[in-house]
């Protein structure tokens, strides 16, 4: 910022040289306007910079041809028009402006447009502009681990805050004489190096911290309200609180729910009956992504596959369960209340 501003003073300097160069170079009024000209095109030249940082080079290369074109053309009909009219009534005439200032801009644009289609080619991701968007992670996602497999499906990109307390309760994690704590700990200190390597990630290590406030979650809520950011979750508790502060968040768990697959009740699918249910004679078995189906008088089946008929379907913020009973036994009842009708 400061070598811009400075570039931007030097031109404004060299704007009143100039002047100073002339006959009404001693004048002050000159010299500021020679210091006011200088420095709105030293402005000019780092809006230029900056358009060319984030132009493809297809783009460039498009627009110079552009350029060249337009003024070309602007050159052609000030020849013509000088020749039909006065040349300084023809420059400061409104068509005159209209061509000189027109046709180099549409040059530009077109030329620009048509290099970018053309021959800027696609646009690899580190070429991407990053989302402004920032994220918190808590303890419980870094641990799960499957945030970075959504970071790495670009499902999730942008600005991604890990407070130094949330780092040191991983860390307190991964000493623990535990041996399975020691895992989890370890495994989240994995994650977070995973996704600081992605390229759409921005993984800042932040040192806001909240002496007052004693619980990890509390703080967590309490620094995205200051920041504005939301927070990346599996914890419903914090989920809850969060949300009743007025606090976004991104579950993990609840979009895992939204993407298993839809089961109707009245539709017939194949199951592995697990273990024993709860209730007497039931039994428990689980889809491929973990939903957990309770099976009526099915205690009996324990080990086999069997099909069942989907009764009903429960839905909670916890995960979803799926209410059936056995093929054969529904199958019988609905040809024991045709008998009867």
């Amino acid at each position: 910022m400061a070598r811009r501003m400075g570039f931007v003073f030097i031109s404004g300097l060299a704007g009143m040289a100039l002047f100073v160069r002339s006959e009404e170079g001693s004048q002050w009024e000159f010299l500021l306007m020679g210091f006011a000209i200088g420095a709105a095109l030293g402005g000019l030249v780092l809006v230029v910079e900056y358009a060319l940082h984030r132009a493809s080079f297809g783009a460039i290369i498009g627009a110079t041809t552009g350029l060249a074109v337009g003024l070309l053309l602007t050159g052609l009909i000030e020849w013509v028009g000088s020749a039909v009219f006065d040349v300084e009534a023809f420059l400061f005439h409104v068509g005159g402006l209209v061509f000189l200032l027109g046709l180099p801009y549409l040059g530009i644009t077109l030329g620009a447009r048509f290099g970018n289609e053309q021959l800027g080619g696609p646009v690899r991701p580190s070429e991407l502009p990053v989302s402004d968007s920032k994220k918190i992670l808590d303890t419980s996602v870094i641990i799960d681990g499957r945030v970075a497999d959504l970071c790495e499906t670009g499902f999730l990109e942008g600005t991604f805050l890990v407070p130094q307390f949330i780092l040191h309760e991983l860390q307190h994690i991964a000493d623990s004489s535990d041996s399975l704590k020691r895992a989890r700990g370890r495994r989240g200190l994995d994650v977070l190096h995973k996704i600081q390597k992605m390229v759409d990630i921005d993984v800042r290590i932040i040192d806001d911290d909240f002496p007052n406030v004693k619980e990890v979650d509390s703080k967590l809520v309490v620094l995205a309200k200051k920041v504005g950011a939301k927070v990346i979750t599996n914890d419903l508790n914090l989920n809850k609180v969060a949300e009743l502060q007025g606090v976004r968040v991104l579950n993990i768990n609840e979009l895992c729910n939204a993407l298993r697959p839809v089961v109707l009740p009245g539709e017939a699918i194949r199951v592995f009956v697990l273990k024993e249910g709860k209730e007497a004679g039931q039994g428990v078995a689980y889809l491929d992504d973990g939903t957990m189906i309770v099976v009526d008088n099915a205690k009996r089946q324990i080990g086999r596959n069997v099909d069942v008929i989907v009764t009903s379907v429960l839905q909670t913020t916890a995960g979803r369960m799926i209410f059936t009973r056995l093929k054969e036994e529904a199958e019988v009842k609905e040809e024991v209340q045709v008998a009867r009708g």
